[in-house]
């Protein structure tokens, strides 16, 4: 379809057919085919795909204000490990009180171990007996460090000492312990005690007994001043509100269970050697 539009008049202060004459002839009749009347300012412009990229890569790298603040140095350090004076601000934090039991209870196993069961004779309680070599009494070292304890069968065990000047504070610590042995020398080599090992009877069994008792109980005096410290830390948070009642009320709770349980594990020790040392 075509349509034939006609120009408008042109405007001109003289709008007469002479002087329009004189300005020019008349202009001719222009045609235009069908198409969409759209004004200018409603067009929608495209942009090209070069257009595009140019614009997204100018977006992109233009942000050197964000990557000028990053402050690489404090992101490559890593987060410091929790402080003692984090871990006291925490009420349920009662690794004191769980590393006290722990050593309670190693110490009252190494203890009971040491002693008399049921006619056996363990070696370890002579290797772990202090020998003193100077006049100092700071001055001692393990009797398993200065000779070598060796079960020669039967009821007999032999002590063979590496120096012969530690002959006689190896006699010395083993005759003042409370093992009740007497060592002796041997014949043939000047560097070896002979022990006699006697047979266990009531007494030495009551004896070995009594010892498990006195083991138990610094075991469980030790279970009482790790709890006691606890408390008062708790105390003290609660006092200077360190930390909310509920919470400390809480922990408190906590501790007395794991106060508890330690101590029982304690008990147990004891009466499982108790049965042992009273064996016959």
């Amino acid at each position: 379809m075509i349509v034939i539009l006609s120009a408008p008049p042109l405007f001109h202060p003289y709008n007469t057919s002479a002087d329009m004459h004189r300005i020019g002839p008349r202009l001719p009749y222009r045609v235009f085919t069908q198409r969409p009347i759209v004004p200018a300012r409603a067009r929608v412009l495209t942009p090209s795909p070069l257009t595009r990229y140019c614009l997204s890569c100018r977006l992109i790298s233009s942000t050197p204000v964000l990557l000028k603040k990053k402050d690489k140095t404090k992101a490559s350090v890593a987060e410091p490990p929790l402080t003692s004076s984090d871990a006291s601000e925490d009420p349920y934090h009662l690794s004191q009180l769980e590393i006290g039991i722990k050593t309670a209870l190693a110490r009252l196993k190494d203890d009971l171990s040491n002693l008399r069961a049921g006619g056996r004779f363990n070696t370890a309680s002579l290797e772990g007996l202090k020998v003193q070599l100077g006049k100092d009494a700071h001055d001692s070292i393990r009797l398993r460090d200065l000779a070598q304890v060796v079960p020669k069968g039967g009821r007999v065990v032999a002590i063979l000492v590496a120096e012969e000047e530690h002959i006689k504070p190896v006699t010395s610590a083993i005759v003042s312990s409370n093992l009740s042995l007497t060592p002796q020398s041997d014949p043939h080599n000047p560097l070896q005690l002979n022990i006699p090992i006697p047979p266990p009877t009531k007494e030495s069994r009551d004896q070995s007994v009594q010892a498990a008792k006195q083991a138990l109980e610094k075991a469980a005096n030790a279970v009482r001043d790790s709890r006691g410290a606890t408390h008062k830390r708790l105390q003290d948070m609660q006092k200077k509100k360190l930390a909310r009642p509920d919470d400390v009320r809480k922990a408190h709770d906590q501790m007395e269970k794991t106060a508890d349980k330690g101590q029982k594990e304690a008990k147990d020790l004891f009466d499982d050697a108790k049965k042992m040392l009273e064996q016959v």
